[in-house]
């Protein structure tokens, strides 16, 4: 037994939190989140000898120990001192009391322990300066709580582990917690849970770490009716965080799958969400059950989400920054949506269902790859007063890959301005008037990269500005062609300038290329088809036949523009 305690302190020591180097990354001027997660923890919390392990064996209705640091009346059991004990055996109606005024590391090391409550909660963390619960490896330890509890007063638990002190959960054994009350584990200070396996289903939220929740190298699964994963300490700024280094985490919840009262930041893990019954749900508008939630600021550096959720999928009050990893994610409302601001530096983001894909009043994509489908606005910078004068609002492309497909609003929308230095930019636009491909009310400067837009015959298609240092060309045609129709352009050698292929029916083109030049002639197809590779609607490579001579223009001003709409005007909004 002795050997089976020290080899599990090897594998909780060797990667403590204050020598972590993923909690060095943050690059936040005004708080460092990541290392106040240390605050709780030291290595020593992970060390101790074999031989002083204390004991404490559950006998199913009664509790066998022989140490003065532990009381025992009937099958209710309390840790009076801090020293490191161990615990194995069930209690069919028991308790598991911590409450010590020492100031010492306080260990429980759970090595296949059962407690179910009849009456409350099975483990209660009265009083503690710092608890670390070791889930011994290869175990399975269980803890299930009453489906009422005898005292409901407000500072009563209200969780089936219940801590009123920091508390650290690691070992690579697995914890089963069933609150059948209301939460599955809370702390009202800190919580770290590393390299452990967590199984948690609960009526209201499944684990929530008051002042903060960090975890690193261990896996959830968690049922919740309200939120799965939350950080919610409302009086101190500098608290009420997430970070995140996970190996899997599976939530499904009826409130927010993750939810941080300040800032969230995930660094690797797969995650599985899915809030409020998915994305094909509604939620009430006094509800909310968004994917993942953060007050303040939200950053991703890296991870694969996958995100099913009826509200906004991933939302801020504040910041999002996307710096690298994956997410996928299906909304019944919107994807991405941040009061303050969106950048995307790196990775993929891929919103395969949503009202508005992502909406700002800043958005910024400097690079990764992006792909939007929408039933409304794709990319919409807004400051959220609707109309039609120019909000100071802004989306700004400089790089990476971006493919938007608007169904019923406009692919690329700002309320201010548009501006596009680099990337490529695939806009499929709306079905029908008097939504468009491109709706600013600043203005649209396109300065670098590729820019192909299909829309509708509207007299509110909109080309690049004339302040565009790159050339523009603007096509409205005399007749709408079929979803799926090339519409290719070739200079007067016949090089494949674009070749594009619309989803949807259209009547209007805008494109933007480096290859465009003053005084060169070009030459529209449609029609056709491309040996080419096919990626979004846009072909690269490869070459172009069989299409029919639309017309020709001549580049003689930033802005060319063939043919005129004959559609409505369109409302403010």
């Amino acid at each position: 037994m002795a050997f089976l305690f020290l080899s599990l302190v090897w594998s909780c020591e060797k990667d403590y939190i204050q020598d972590d180097p993923e909690t060095k990354t943050n690059t936040d001027s005004d708080t460092d989140q990541d290392n106040t997660a240390g605050l709780h923890e030291d290595s020593t919390d992970y060390v101790w000898n074999a031989a002083d392990v204390i004991p404490i064996v559950l006998n199913g209705t009664s509790v066998s120990v022989n140490n003065d640091g532990v009381t025992v009346s009937g099958s209710v059991f309390t840790i009076t001192k801090a020293a490191t004990y161990s615990v194995t055996g069930s209690l069919t109606n028991g308790q598991l009391v911590v409450k010590t005024d020492d100031t010492g590391v306080l260990r429980i090391i759970l090595a296949g322990a059962q407690i179910s409550n009849s009456t409350t909660t099975p483990f209660l963390i009265s009083k503690a300066k710092k608890v670390v619960v070791n889930l011994q490896a290869g175990t399975q330890n269980t803890f299930s709580d009453a489906t009422t509890y005898a005292s409901t007063a407000t500072t009563d638990p209200n969780a089936c582990i219940y801590s009123k002190s920091n508390l650290t959960i690691c070992g690579s054994g697995t914890l089963i917690v069933k609150g059948n009350y209301k939460d599955g584990i809370q702390s009202k200070d800190g919580l770290i849970v590393r390299d452990s396996k967590i199984n948690i289903t609960a009526v209201d939220d499944g684990i929530c770490g008051k002042d903060y929740l960090y975890a690193k190298g261990a896996s959830f699964t968690i049922k919740s009716g309200g939120d799965g994963f939350k950080s919610d300490n409302t009086e101190n700024s500098a608290l009420g965080y997430i970070v995140l280094s996970t190996d899997t985490m599976d939530i499904t919840s009826g409130g927010d799958a993750i939810s941080a009262q300040t800032n969230f930041t995930a660094n690797s893990g797969k995650y599985t969400l899915t809030s409020g019954g998915g994305s094909t749900k509604t939620v009430a508008s006094t509800l909310s059950a968004k994917g993942v939630k953060a007050e303040v600021k939200l950053t991703i550096n890296g991870g694969t989400f996958t995100i099913s959720s009826a509200d906004d999928a991933v939302h801020t009050n504040g910041e999002l920054v996307v710096n690298g990893g994956e997410v996928i994610a299906a909304s019944g409302d919107d994807g991405f949506k941040a009061e303050s601001s969106v950048t995307i530096n790196k990775g993929m983001v891929s919103i395969t269902k949503s009202y508005e894909g992502i909406e700002s009043p800043s958005i910024k994509v400097n690079d990764g790859s992006v792909s939007i489908v929408s039933s409304d606005d794709c990319f919409n910078a807004t400051k959220g007063n609707g109309g039609e004068s120019n909000d100071g609002s802004l989306l700004s492309i400089a790089g990476g890959n971006v493919y938007v497909n608007a169904s019923g609003g406009d692919a690329l929308d700002s309320n201010g301005s548009i501006a596009i230095s680099g990337g490529t930019v695939v806009a499929h636009g709306p079905q029908s008037s008097p939504e468009v491909g491109m709706d600013y009310n600043g203005t649209c400067n396109v300065t670098g990269g590729l820019l192909a837009i299909s829309g509708t015959n509207s007299n509110m298609t909109q080309a690049p500005s004339t302040s565009s240092s790159q050339y523009s060309v603007r096509v409205i045609m005399t007749s709408g062609l079929a979803a799926n129709t090339i519409f290719h352009v070739q200079d007067a050698a016949g090089n494949d300038i674009l070749t594009f292929k619309p989803v949807r029916s259209y009547y209007s083109m805008v494109f933007s290329s480096a290859a465009l030049k003053s005084g060169s002639t070009y030459y529209i197809y449609t029609g056709g088809s491309s040996t080419g590779t096919l990626q979004n609607g846009l072909y690269t490579g490869g070459g172009y036949t069989g299409g029919t001579l639309y017309g020709n223009f001549t580049i003689s001003g930033s802005v060319t523009s063939l043919g005129s709409a004959s559609g409505g005007g369109r409302p403010g909004g």
